[in-house]
């Protein structure tokens, strides 16, 4: 039996091929063609829920422009997969980097893909240790271009087994436990909550709403599903909005070395300005 013929809904290479246009046009990502059943399985979902019945229709739906609709696709194709301190020697830079600019003026953290908001409270709470109380000057903006994750993030509600590697100390200062219908289950607390604002960004649009000089920025495991010219392009903006000491933390399977114009390793995939734009800064 033929894939097709297994599958619930005629699927053919050129779907698959404007499908991967679209979502780079929009979002950025690059779909190998390895991705083909992932991306017949996502979509497929979206055909289900608008009762649509082939995958052109529902693109040709998508192309004349429902606005609501091209939210729903693009959030079916981002992969969401995070975890409270992932990737732990970066906090641990953080930590440092954070009590050496002190407490004389605002920090200012941007984390640019944030999720369902595992990493951008793990900024907090890394704030909140390295300065021993909540009142501290760190400052989080935190974005994703996925609204439903969003959603999720501001709620703040996540299960025990989220955080069952988060030492019981830091659990009982960070979250409240739920009870009752809410067992199994914490909250954020809302003096961590209120160091974070949760925004929509779209990392390929021409503008972000990012008004202030950034201490660091947090873009981890999000560009392994950009080409290099999206990646450098993105690289390129970023470094403008950069205090002159300030530092770009990368996934642990990513490398910026095609941008060494704007950013060099400084180690760990820990990133620092150039040196001439460090001396443009002084």
């Amino acid at each position: 039996m033929s894939a097709d013929l297994a599958r619930e809904f005629h699927f053919t290479a050129q779907d698959f091929r404007l499908i991967s246009k679209l979502i780079h046009q929009r979002a950025g990502i690059s779909l190998a063609e390895s991705k083909q059943e992932l991306v017949y399985s996502r979509v497929a979902r979206r055909l289900r829920a608008t009762g649509i019945k082939s995958f052109a229709e529902y693109l040709d739906h998508l192309q004349r422009g429902d606005v609501t609709e091209w939210e729903e696709f693009i959030n079916s194709l981002t992969t969401n997969l995070t975890s409270f301190f992932r990737e732990a020697h970066h906090f641990q830079i953080l930590t440092e980097h954070l009590r050496k600019l002190g407490k004389t003026r605002p920090i200012e953290l941007w984390c640019s893909a944030c999720s369902t908001g595992e990493e951008a409270y793990s900024l907090a709470m890394t704030a909140v240790d390295a300065f021993a109380g909540f009142d501290n000057p760190v400052r989080i903006v935190a974005s994703d271009l996925d609204t439903r994750v969003l959603e999720i993030a501001r709620a703040g509600r996540y299960s025990l087994e989220s955080v069952a590697r988060i030492p019981v100390q830091q659990i009982d200062k960070f979250f409240v436990r739920g009870k009752d219908e809410h067992a199994g289950y914490v909250q954020v607390r809302p003096e961590l909550q209120k160091k974070i604002i949760f925004r929509q960004v779209n990392l390929l649009d021409r503008a972000w709403p990012i008004r202030e000089k950034l201490d660091v920025i947090f873009c981890r495991n999000v560009m392994i599903y950009f080409d290099k010219a999206t990646q450098l392009a993105i690289l390129k903006k970023f470094a403008p909005l950069m205090r002159g000491d300030g530092l770009l933390f990368a996934g642990h399977s990513e490398n910026f070395f095609h941008a060494d114009a704007y950013f060099k390793l400084r180690g760990q995939t820990v990133y620092e300005l150039s040196e001439k734009l460090k001396s443009a800064h002084r």
